[in-house]
């Protein structure tokens, strides 16, 4: 029987010691922890701890990761208005013609018809255009110049005037993160925010992963609203997320069904890749193609994969829709009482912080691929 509290957003919080947040990357990016969740059945006194290089022990010869290739862009942009003030935009989605869906702060200063500059050390100030509102988002959309059509040419503008958006729970700004706030197989221009569990695997890592037999793969979905918004709808039956670009491409489909003809495992690293490829499996529905364009997937509990068995994911936000997804692998209770035991075990939460890793095994048999 469903549990009707899975369908409520406020049985999807929890408590976090403010000493939890993580506000620094572990070095190197394979020394973080990570939690081993127990197979189906099993208690959870079973949880094991260890770190995220010790991950590669439990991958299996023929298996398949799935990695998001995002890039993040220095989308956050520090704008003058016109009676001086200081505001600030974060890029977002492109709307044609060099307009851009902007994030806004604060949006009640930036009002259509405004002129702000784009003001950045070393560099001349830059005029822009508030041009509307968005009333879905809450965000604006802002005129940029002629040529800034999408993320690769608007890259070199952000690059000159602009900062990686680090999430606003991380209070440190240092030059670092410009590195450090990427993934090391990032490598197409997008995102507004990274795919966290992928900073961890380095590239030592990487190399071991591979020597075992596991094959890489690549999917991207530039991070953006739909990722990071706030639910705020406690009636998670007609929830809907704002739709994230999405690239599936032939060579990954193909990837995924010989990973299947040789018995071998599709692992999705961080949440992003698995919206990725279920998004782009219910498009087609429930087998996965090829896909290029929006996606706008909610999996919450109840849901059935279709194409992930397993997944490396970080610790998520409460009433996120990322706490969500990790909860329709593994269950609603499950997870928060894992989260509950991580806390205890003194784990770094959020961007910066460790990993958990949710084996085939540990998945709810209603929610793994029918077949697997």
């Amino acid at each position: 029987m469903p549990d009707p509290r899975d369908c409520l957003l406020s049985s999807y919080d929890y408590k976090l010691p403010e000493e939890r947040i993580a506000q620094e990357p572990i070095e190197p990016r394979h020394a973080a922890r990570l939690l081993m969740v127990p197979p189906v059945g099993a208690e959870l006194e079973q949880v094991r701890h260890e770190t995220v290089w010790d991950w590669q022990n439990a991958l299996q010869p023929g298996d398949l990761l799935v990695v998001n290739d995002t890039r993040v862009l220095r989308a956050r942009l520090r704008v003058r208005r016109s009676g001086g003030g200081l505001a600030e935009l974060l890029v977002l989605e492109p709307r044609g013609q060099g307009r851009w869906l902007c994030l806004a702060r604060p949006g009640k200063k930036l009002r259509p018809g405004d002129q702000v500059w784009l003001e950045a050390q070393a560099q001349e100030p830059l005029p822009l255009q508030v041009l509307a509102s968005d009333a879905a988002s809450g965000g604006r959309i802002v005129q940029f110049p002629p040529g800034c059509e999408d993320a690769i040419a608007i890259e070199a503008l952000l690059e000159s005037y602009g900062e990686v958006p680090l999430p606003p729970y991380i209070n440190r700004h240092d030059e670092a993160d410009q590195t450090r706030y990427q993934t090391r197989y990032a490598a197409r221009p997008g995102a507004v925010a990274a795919p966290t569990a992928g900073l961890h695997l380095s590239d030592p890592l990487l190399a071991a992963i591979r020597a075992r037999g596991v094959q890489l793969a690549t999917v991207t979905l530039h991070v953006g609203l739909g990722t990071f918004r706030p639910v705020e709808m406690e009636d998670l039956r007609a929830l809907t997320l704002h739709s994230e670009w999405v690239e599936v491409s032939p060579a990954l489909v193909e990837a995924v069904e010989a990973c299947r003809a040789r018995g071998g495992r599709v692992i999705a690293v961080g949440t992003t890749s698995v919206r990725a490829l279920e998004g782009a499996a219910a498009a087609a529905g429930g087998t996965l193609q090829p896909l290029k364009g929006p996606v706008d997937l909610v999996i919450q509990p109840g849901f059935r994969f279709a194409v992930v068995q397993g997944l490396l994911t970080n610790f998520h936000l409460p009433k996120s829709s990322l706490l969500l997804l990790v909860s329709a692998l593994i269950g609603r209770e499950r997870l928060l009482q894992l989260y509950d035991a991580a806390i205890k075990q003194h784990y770094r939460f959020y961007s910066y912080g460790d990993a958990m890793w949710i084996d085939p095994g540990a998945v709810l048999p209603d929610a793994r691929p029918l077949g697997t």
